[in-house]
């Protein structure tokens, strides 16, 4: 990378929004734990200490060496950042007599600096704090405060460009916070603001060509955003090195197998289309439990693509749709202490072919992706298309699996989603799907008395998939896809809409 800005971690739930909100205005930027960084080099423009739910008054509280930092860089400290600075430079940090969390109104001092050049005098922000910065050190200025608290924010003059906040500028109700950050990256730590999909694209093609060379490279494709941009990605590094493998687990959506085959026709990708339904079907027999499911589905995932894969005797490489997510959470966004995650999308491929490892998105959140994805190319019925489970239509359909089930399912959810696309609601939704239920319900058809399944529609808005909120679908448009739904598919008579958030439900069933 060019330049860059560090984000050290002390365990915020916000410490993903600020990166975020840095990406935003196209500055690149790394989240690292406070206890494991790397040691900035030139690249490095900038450091920014996060939240956390921890006191600096714990015993156990995170303490890293600044020193160093403050000293070579500027530094920007969010809520515990802010209190952190205070306290290591000689202030003190103590219980506020009303903790301040939401809203509140922050005054500026009047003091001329770059943080808040340009800001209201008055601007609304965003606190989550229950500790307040009682003193400051000395050679230290007060820039703003709140009605509540002294200290809102602060510049340290023994240094060259350290700075502390007590809110968070990166949510949404801190309503100038966009206008802060930019004065952080652009006129203290004089950023380019040149990190632009075209910019990623041309410097991740340069890093594919110097990692695999001429190799062969075998990418796993689910027909999602992620697996679609890599091997976009790498295609227009290496070309027809390239060797997709596409597997149908019989899990899919309606109809997916052939029309992405069709997408990625247009595309020029050399994929190599296997349907595997009976294999996953026999293994997931009489299957209940979802973590089963899952593991099942796992393995014979694996094992087709070991036989595929052994067809390519050339291939040296296996790329991976890895998202910067997934990378944050190997390495524990959430502080030292939290269990370890693997960040492989395809677990035990790596091991059992032993092939190197790329991973050209590594570095992206999912709306970057999606932005890249757009300027390579990428068809929109890839590019917009909702997320969907790695196990499929395995964890939507609660209880066992059989070919019948999973046929019901899908006509059910083929009708939801055309009808949702046909309304102008599909892009308005973060992920939509239908839920079978291992329950069957007596209903009037005609005449006729029925005793048939149940189908349960979910569609949320959200932004990574970390929360979530149930979508306000009109009555009329839920009733005319119930209608479309029971007089369609033959084997349903009752349709139910989700209205669980996330917390405390989950987005999938299972």
């Amino acid at each position: 990378m060019n330049e860059k800005v560090l984000i050290l971690d002390f365990g915020s739930q916000y410490t993903q929004l600020i990166a975020r909100r840095v990406r935003e205005q196209n500055v690149y930027c790394e989240i690292h734990p406070f206890n494991h960084f790397p040691s900035p080099d030139a690249s490095v423009k900038g450091i920014i200490l996060s939240g956390s739910p921890s006191s600096v008054n714990d015993a156990d509280a995170p303490n890293p060496e600044l020193d160093a930092l403050l000293n070579a860089f500027p530094v920007l400290g969010v809520c515990y950042g802010a209190q952190l600075l205070a306290k290591k430079l000689g202030g003190e940090v103590a219980k506020s007599a009303h903790r301040e969390y939401g809203r509140a109104i922050m005054t500026q001092s009047g003091e001329m600096n770059m943080l808040t050049d340009g800001m209201s005098y008055e601007s609304q922000v965003w606190m989550s704090h229950a500790d307040t910065i009682t003193k400051l050190p000395e050679q230290t200025t007060i820039l703003a405060a709140t009605n509540t608290i002294p200290v809102a924010a602060f510049r340290c003059d023994a240094y060259t460009h350290v700075y502390g906040i007590q809110f968070h500028p990166e949510v949404y109700h801190s309503t100038e916070g966009k206008e802060l950050l930019g004065n952080f990256l652009f006129k203290i730590c004089k950023c380019a603001g040149d990190w632009t999909p075209g910019h990623f694209i041309n410097e991740a093609v340069e890093l594919i060509k110097n990692q695999v060379g001429d190799d062969t490279v075998i990418l796993g494709l689910s027909g999602g955003v992620d697996s679609s941009v890599a091997a976009l990605l790498l295609h227009k590094a290496i070309g027809s090195k390239l060797q997709c493998i596409f597997i149908n687990n019989g899990l899919l959506r309606k109809n997916e197998f052939q029309e992405v085959q069709d997408a990625y026709v247009q595309l020029n990708l050399n994929i190599h289309a296997v349907d595997a339904s009976s294999k996953f079907y026999s293994q997931l027999a009489g299957k209940e439990d979802p973590e089963e499911k899952r593991k099942i589905i796992g393995r014979v995932f694996v094992e087709v693509f070991q036989e595929e894969a052994g067809k390519i005797p050339d291939a040296k490489w296996l790329a991976q749709g890895t998202i910067y997510p997934d990378v944050i959470e190997s390495v524990s966004v959430k502080g030292p202490s939290a269990t370890i995650k693997s960040h492989h999308n395809v677990g035990g491929l790596p091991e059992s072919l032993h092939l190197g490892i790329v991973e050209p998105l590594r570095s992206l959140f999912k709306d970057e992706v999606r932005r890249v994805g757009k300027e390579l190319g990428l068809p929109s019925e890839i590019l917009n298309r909702h997320p969907f489970p790695g196990p499929g239509l395995a964890i939507r359909i609660i209880g066992d699996i059989t070919p019948e089930k999973v046929q019901l399912l899908q006509d059910a959810d083929a009708v939801y989603i055309h009808k949702l696309k046909e309304a102008g609601w599909y892009d308005k939704i973060w992920q939509a799907g239908s839920i079978l239920l291992p329950v069957r319900s007596v209903g009037v058809m005609g005449d006729e008395r029925t005793y048939e399944n149940v189908v349960a529609l979910r569609a949320v808005t959200s932004t990574d998939g970390m929360t979530a909120d149930w979508v306000h679908i009109p009555y009329e448009l839920l009733a005319d896809i119930s209608n479309s739904i029971i007089n369609n598919v033959r084997g349903i008579n009752r349709v139910v809409y989700d209205i669980s958030s996330k917390p405390p439900a989950t987005i999938e069933w299972e």
